[in-house]
């Protein structure tokens, strides 16, 4: 019993994925979700207590398992922590730049839009984005102490490179180009690289 629930569980938020990638959050009703996962109301309402719990659990489920991806490439150590990271972001620009499908743009798509709608996805978004920045930053390090990414302080960079990487994003949808994305990886190399490696 306890497995057919959770996949129905998952189900719904798998759906949920899909259709706020491509509409948004707050242009996803209740009705339209119920449809699209073909599960009946009662059965939504005894995973979730409303809505805004729905979006909470997406955003934790979502950042649940891109963290597990990150930590298998992260904890390559085949790779310098330089081409760890930048195997990362070549990923992301790729992803993003292919018209952001299925799961991919979740935090570029909801980071606007509910921040000011609802306190409990807001900080679900912050802690996700917290946990990639934590290990964004110990790669860092890892290139530090292998030599292979130049002296910096980890921290910074890595809040720096995310922050700058979410907002290339973002320009790459308005404008539908991935020139911010791409002059992004110039600028990551740029930061990264050791000066005695130019």
């Amino acid at each position: 019993m306890k497995i057919e629930t959770q996949s129905t569980r998952q189900h719904i938020l798998d759906i949920g994925y899909k259709l706020i990638v491509r509409k948004g959050f707050s242009s996803v009703g209740l009705s339209l979700l119920l449809q699209a996962a073909e599960v009946p109301k009662g059965s939504f309402y005894h995973y979730f207590k409303s809505k805004e719990q729905f979006g909470e659990a997406l955003i934790t489920d979502y950042f649940e398992k891109y963290q597990l991806d990150l930590d298998a490439l992260f904890n390559d150590s085949t790779l310098t922590g330089y081409q760890r990271l930048m195997l990362y972001w070549q990923q992301w620009l790729h992803v993003q730049a292919d018209g952001c499908v299925d799961q991919k743009c979740l935090v570029v798509k909801l980071s606007a839009e509910v921040a000011d709608l609802s306190e409990a996805m807001r900080v679900a978004l912050l802690k996700g984005s917290a946990g990639i920045i934590d290990r964004l930053t110990t790669c860092v390090q890892v290139g530090i102490n292998d030599s292979s990414i130049a002296e910096q302080d980890p921290q910074s960079t890595a809040e720096m490179l995310y922050h700058m990487w979410l907002g290339a994003s973002l320009m790459n949808k308005l404008g539908h180009s991935p020139a911010a994305l791409e002059r992004a990886l110039v600028t990551t190399k740029a930061i990264l690289t050791p000066k005695t490696a130019l």
